[in-house]
């Protein structure tokens, strides 16, 4: 007899908090979070990090409205776990982000458009190095970006993790 799997994909407005069964060691030494969790208490377009490995950090933002500009030294990735997020593009006339880390790029950095990509949920989009982007959701959604621990980094480990 096999077993029939439905796999349920879970949404900012439709998610189980889940939990966590340690099969080995210490239950202090494991942490365990949602990524919708966290994106419904976040402000939008707060840098959430829900992991980390060495200085490289995953983020959960909440995506809603208009987020400001953003710039990144090096290559971030997003990907979209639920919703829809246009994410625009701009090759900026100066250099913005010269640290680890996104840092915020200005109301509007002089420069010149590169276009747009539109993300549903799964699609994931390169955020290359130098070039200033920001978000626009009609509807609040959940975004995780991979990119490198800076500035605009929240840890919140006591109040996102069950351990």
């Amino acid at each position: 007899m096999t077993t029939a799997y439905r796999t349920v994909f879970g949404a900012l407005d439709n998610y189980h908090k889940g939990s966590i069964e340690v099969t080995q060691g210490d239950a202090r030494h494991y942490v365990f979070s949602n990524v919708f969790e966290v994106a419904a208490k976040a402000r939008p377009y707060e840098r959430v990090v829900v992991g980390k490995n060495l200085e490289y950090v995953v983020e959960v933002l909440r995506a809603e409205g208009e987020s400001p500009w953003f710039a990144c030294a090096h290559d971030e990735f997003v990907i979209a776990m639920d919703g829809e997020v246009r994410v625009e593009f701009i090759a900026p006339d100066q250099r913005v982000a010269q640290a680890d880390g996104a840092v915020l790029a200005g109301t509007d950095p002089a420069g010149r458009r590169m276009g747009y990509v539109v993300l549903r949920q799964g699609h994931q989009s390169l955020l290359p190095a130098g070039c200033a982007y920001r978000f626009l959701a009609p509807a609040a959604c959940t975004l995780l970006l991979q990119t490198k621990q800076g500035t605009l980094s929240v840890e919140k480990w006591a109040e996102i993790c069950l351990q």
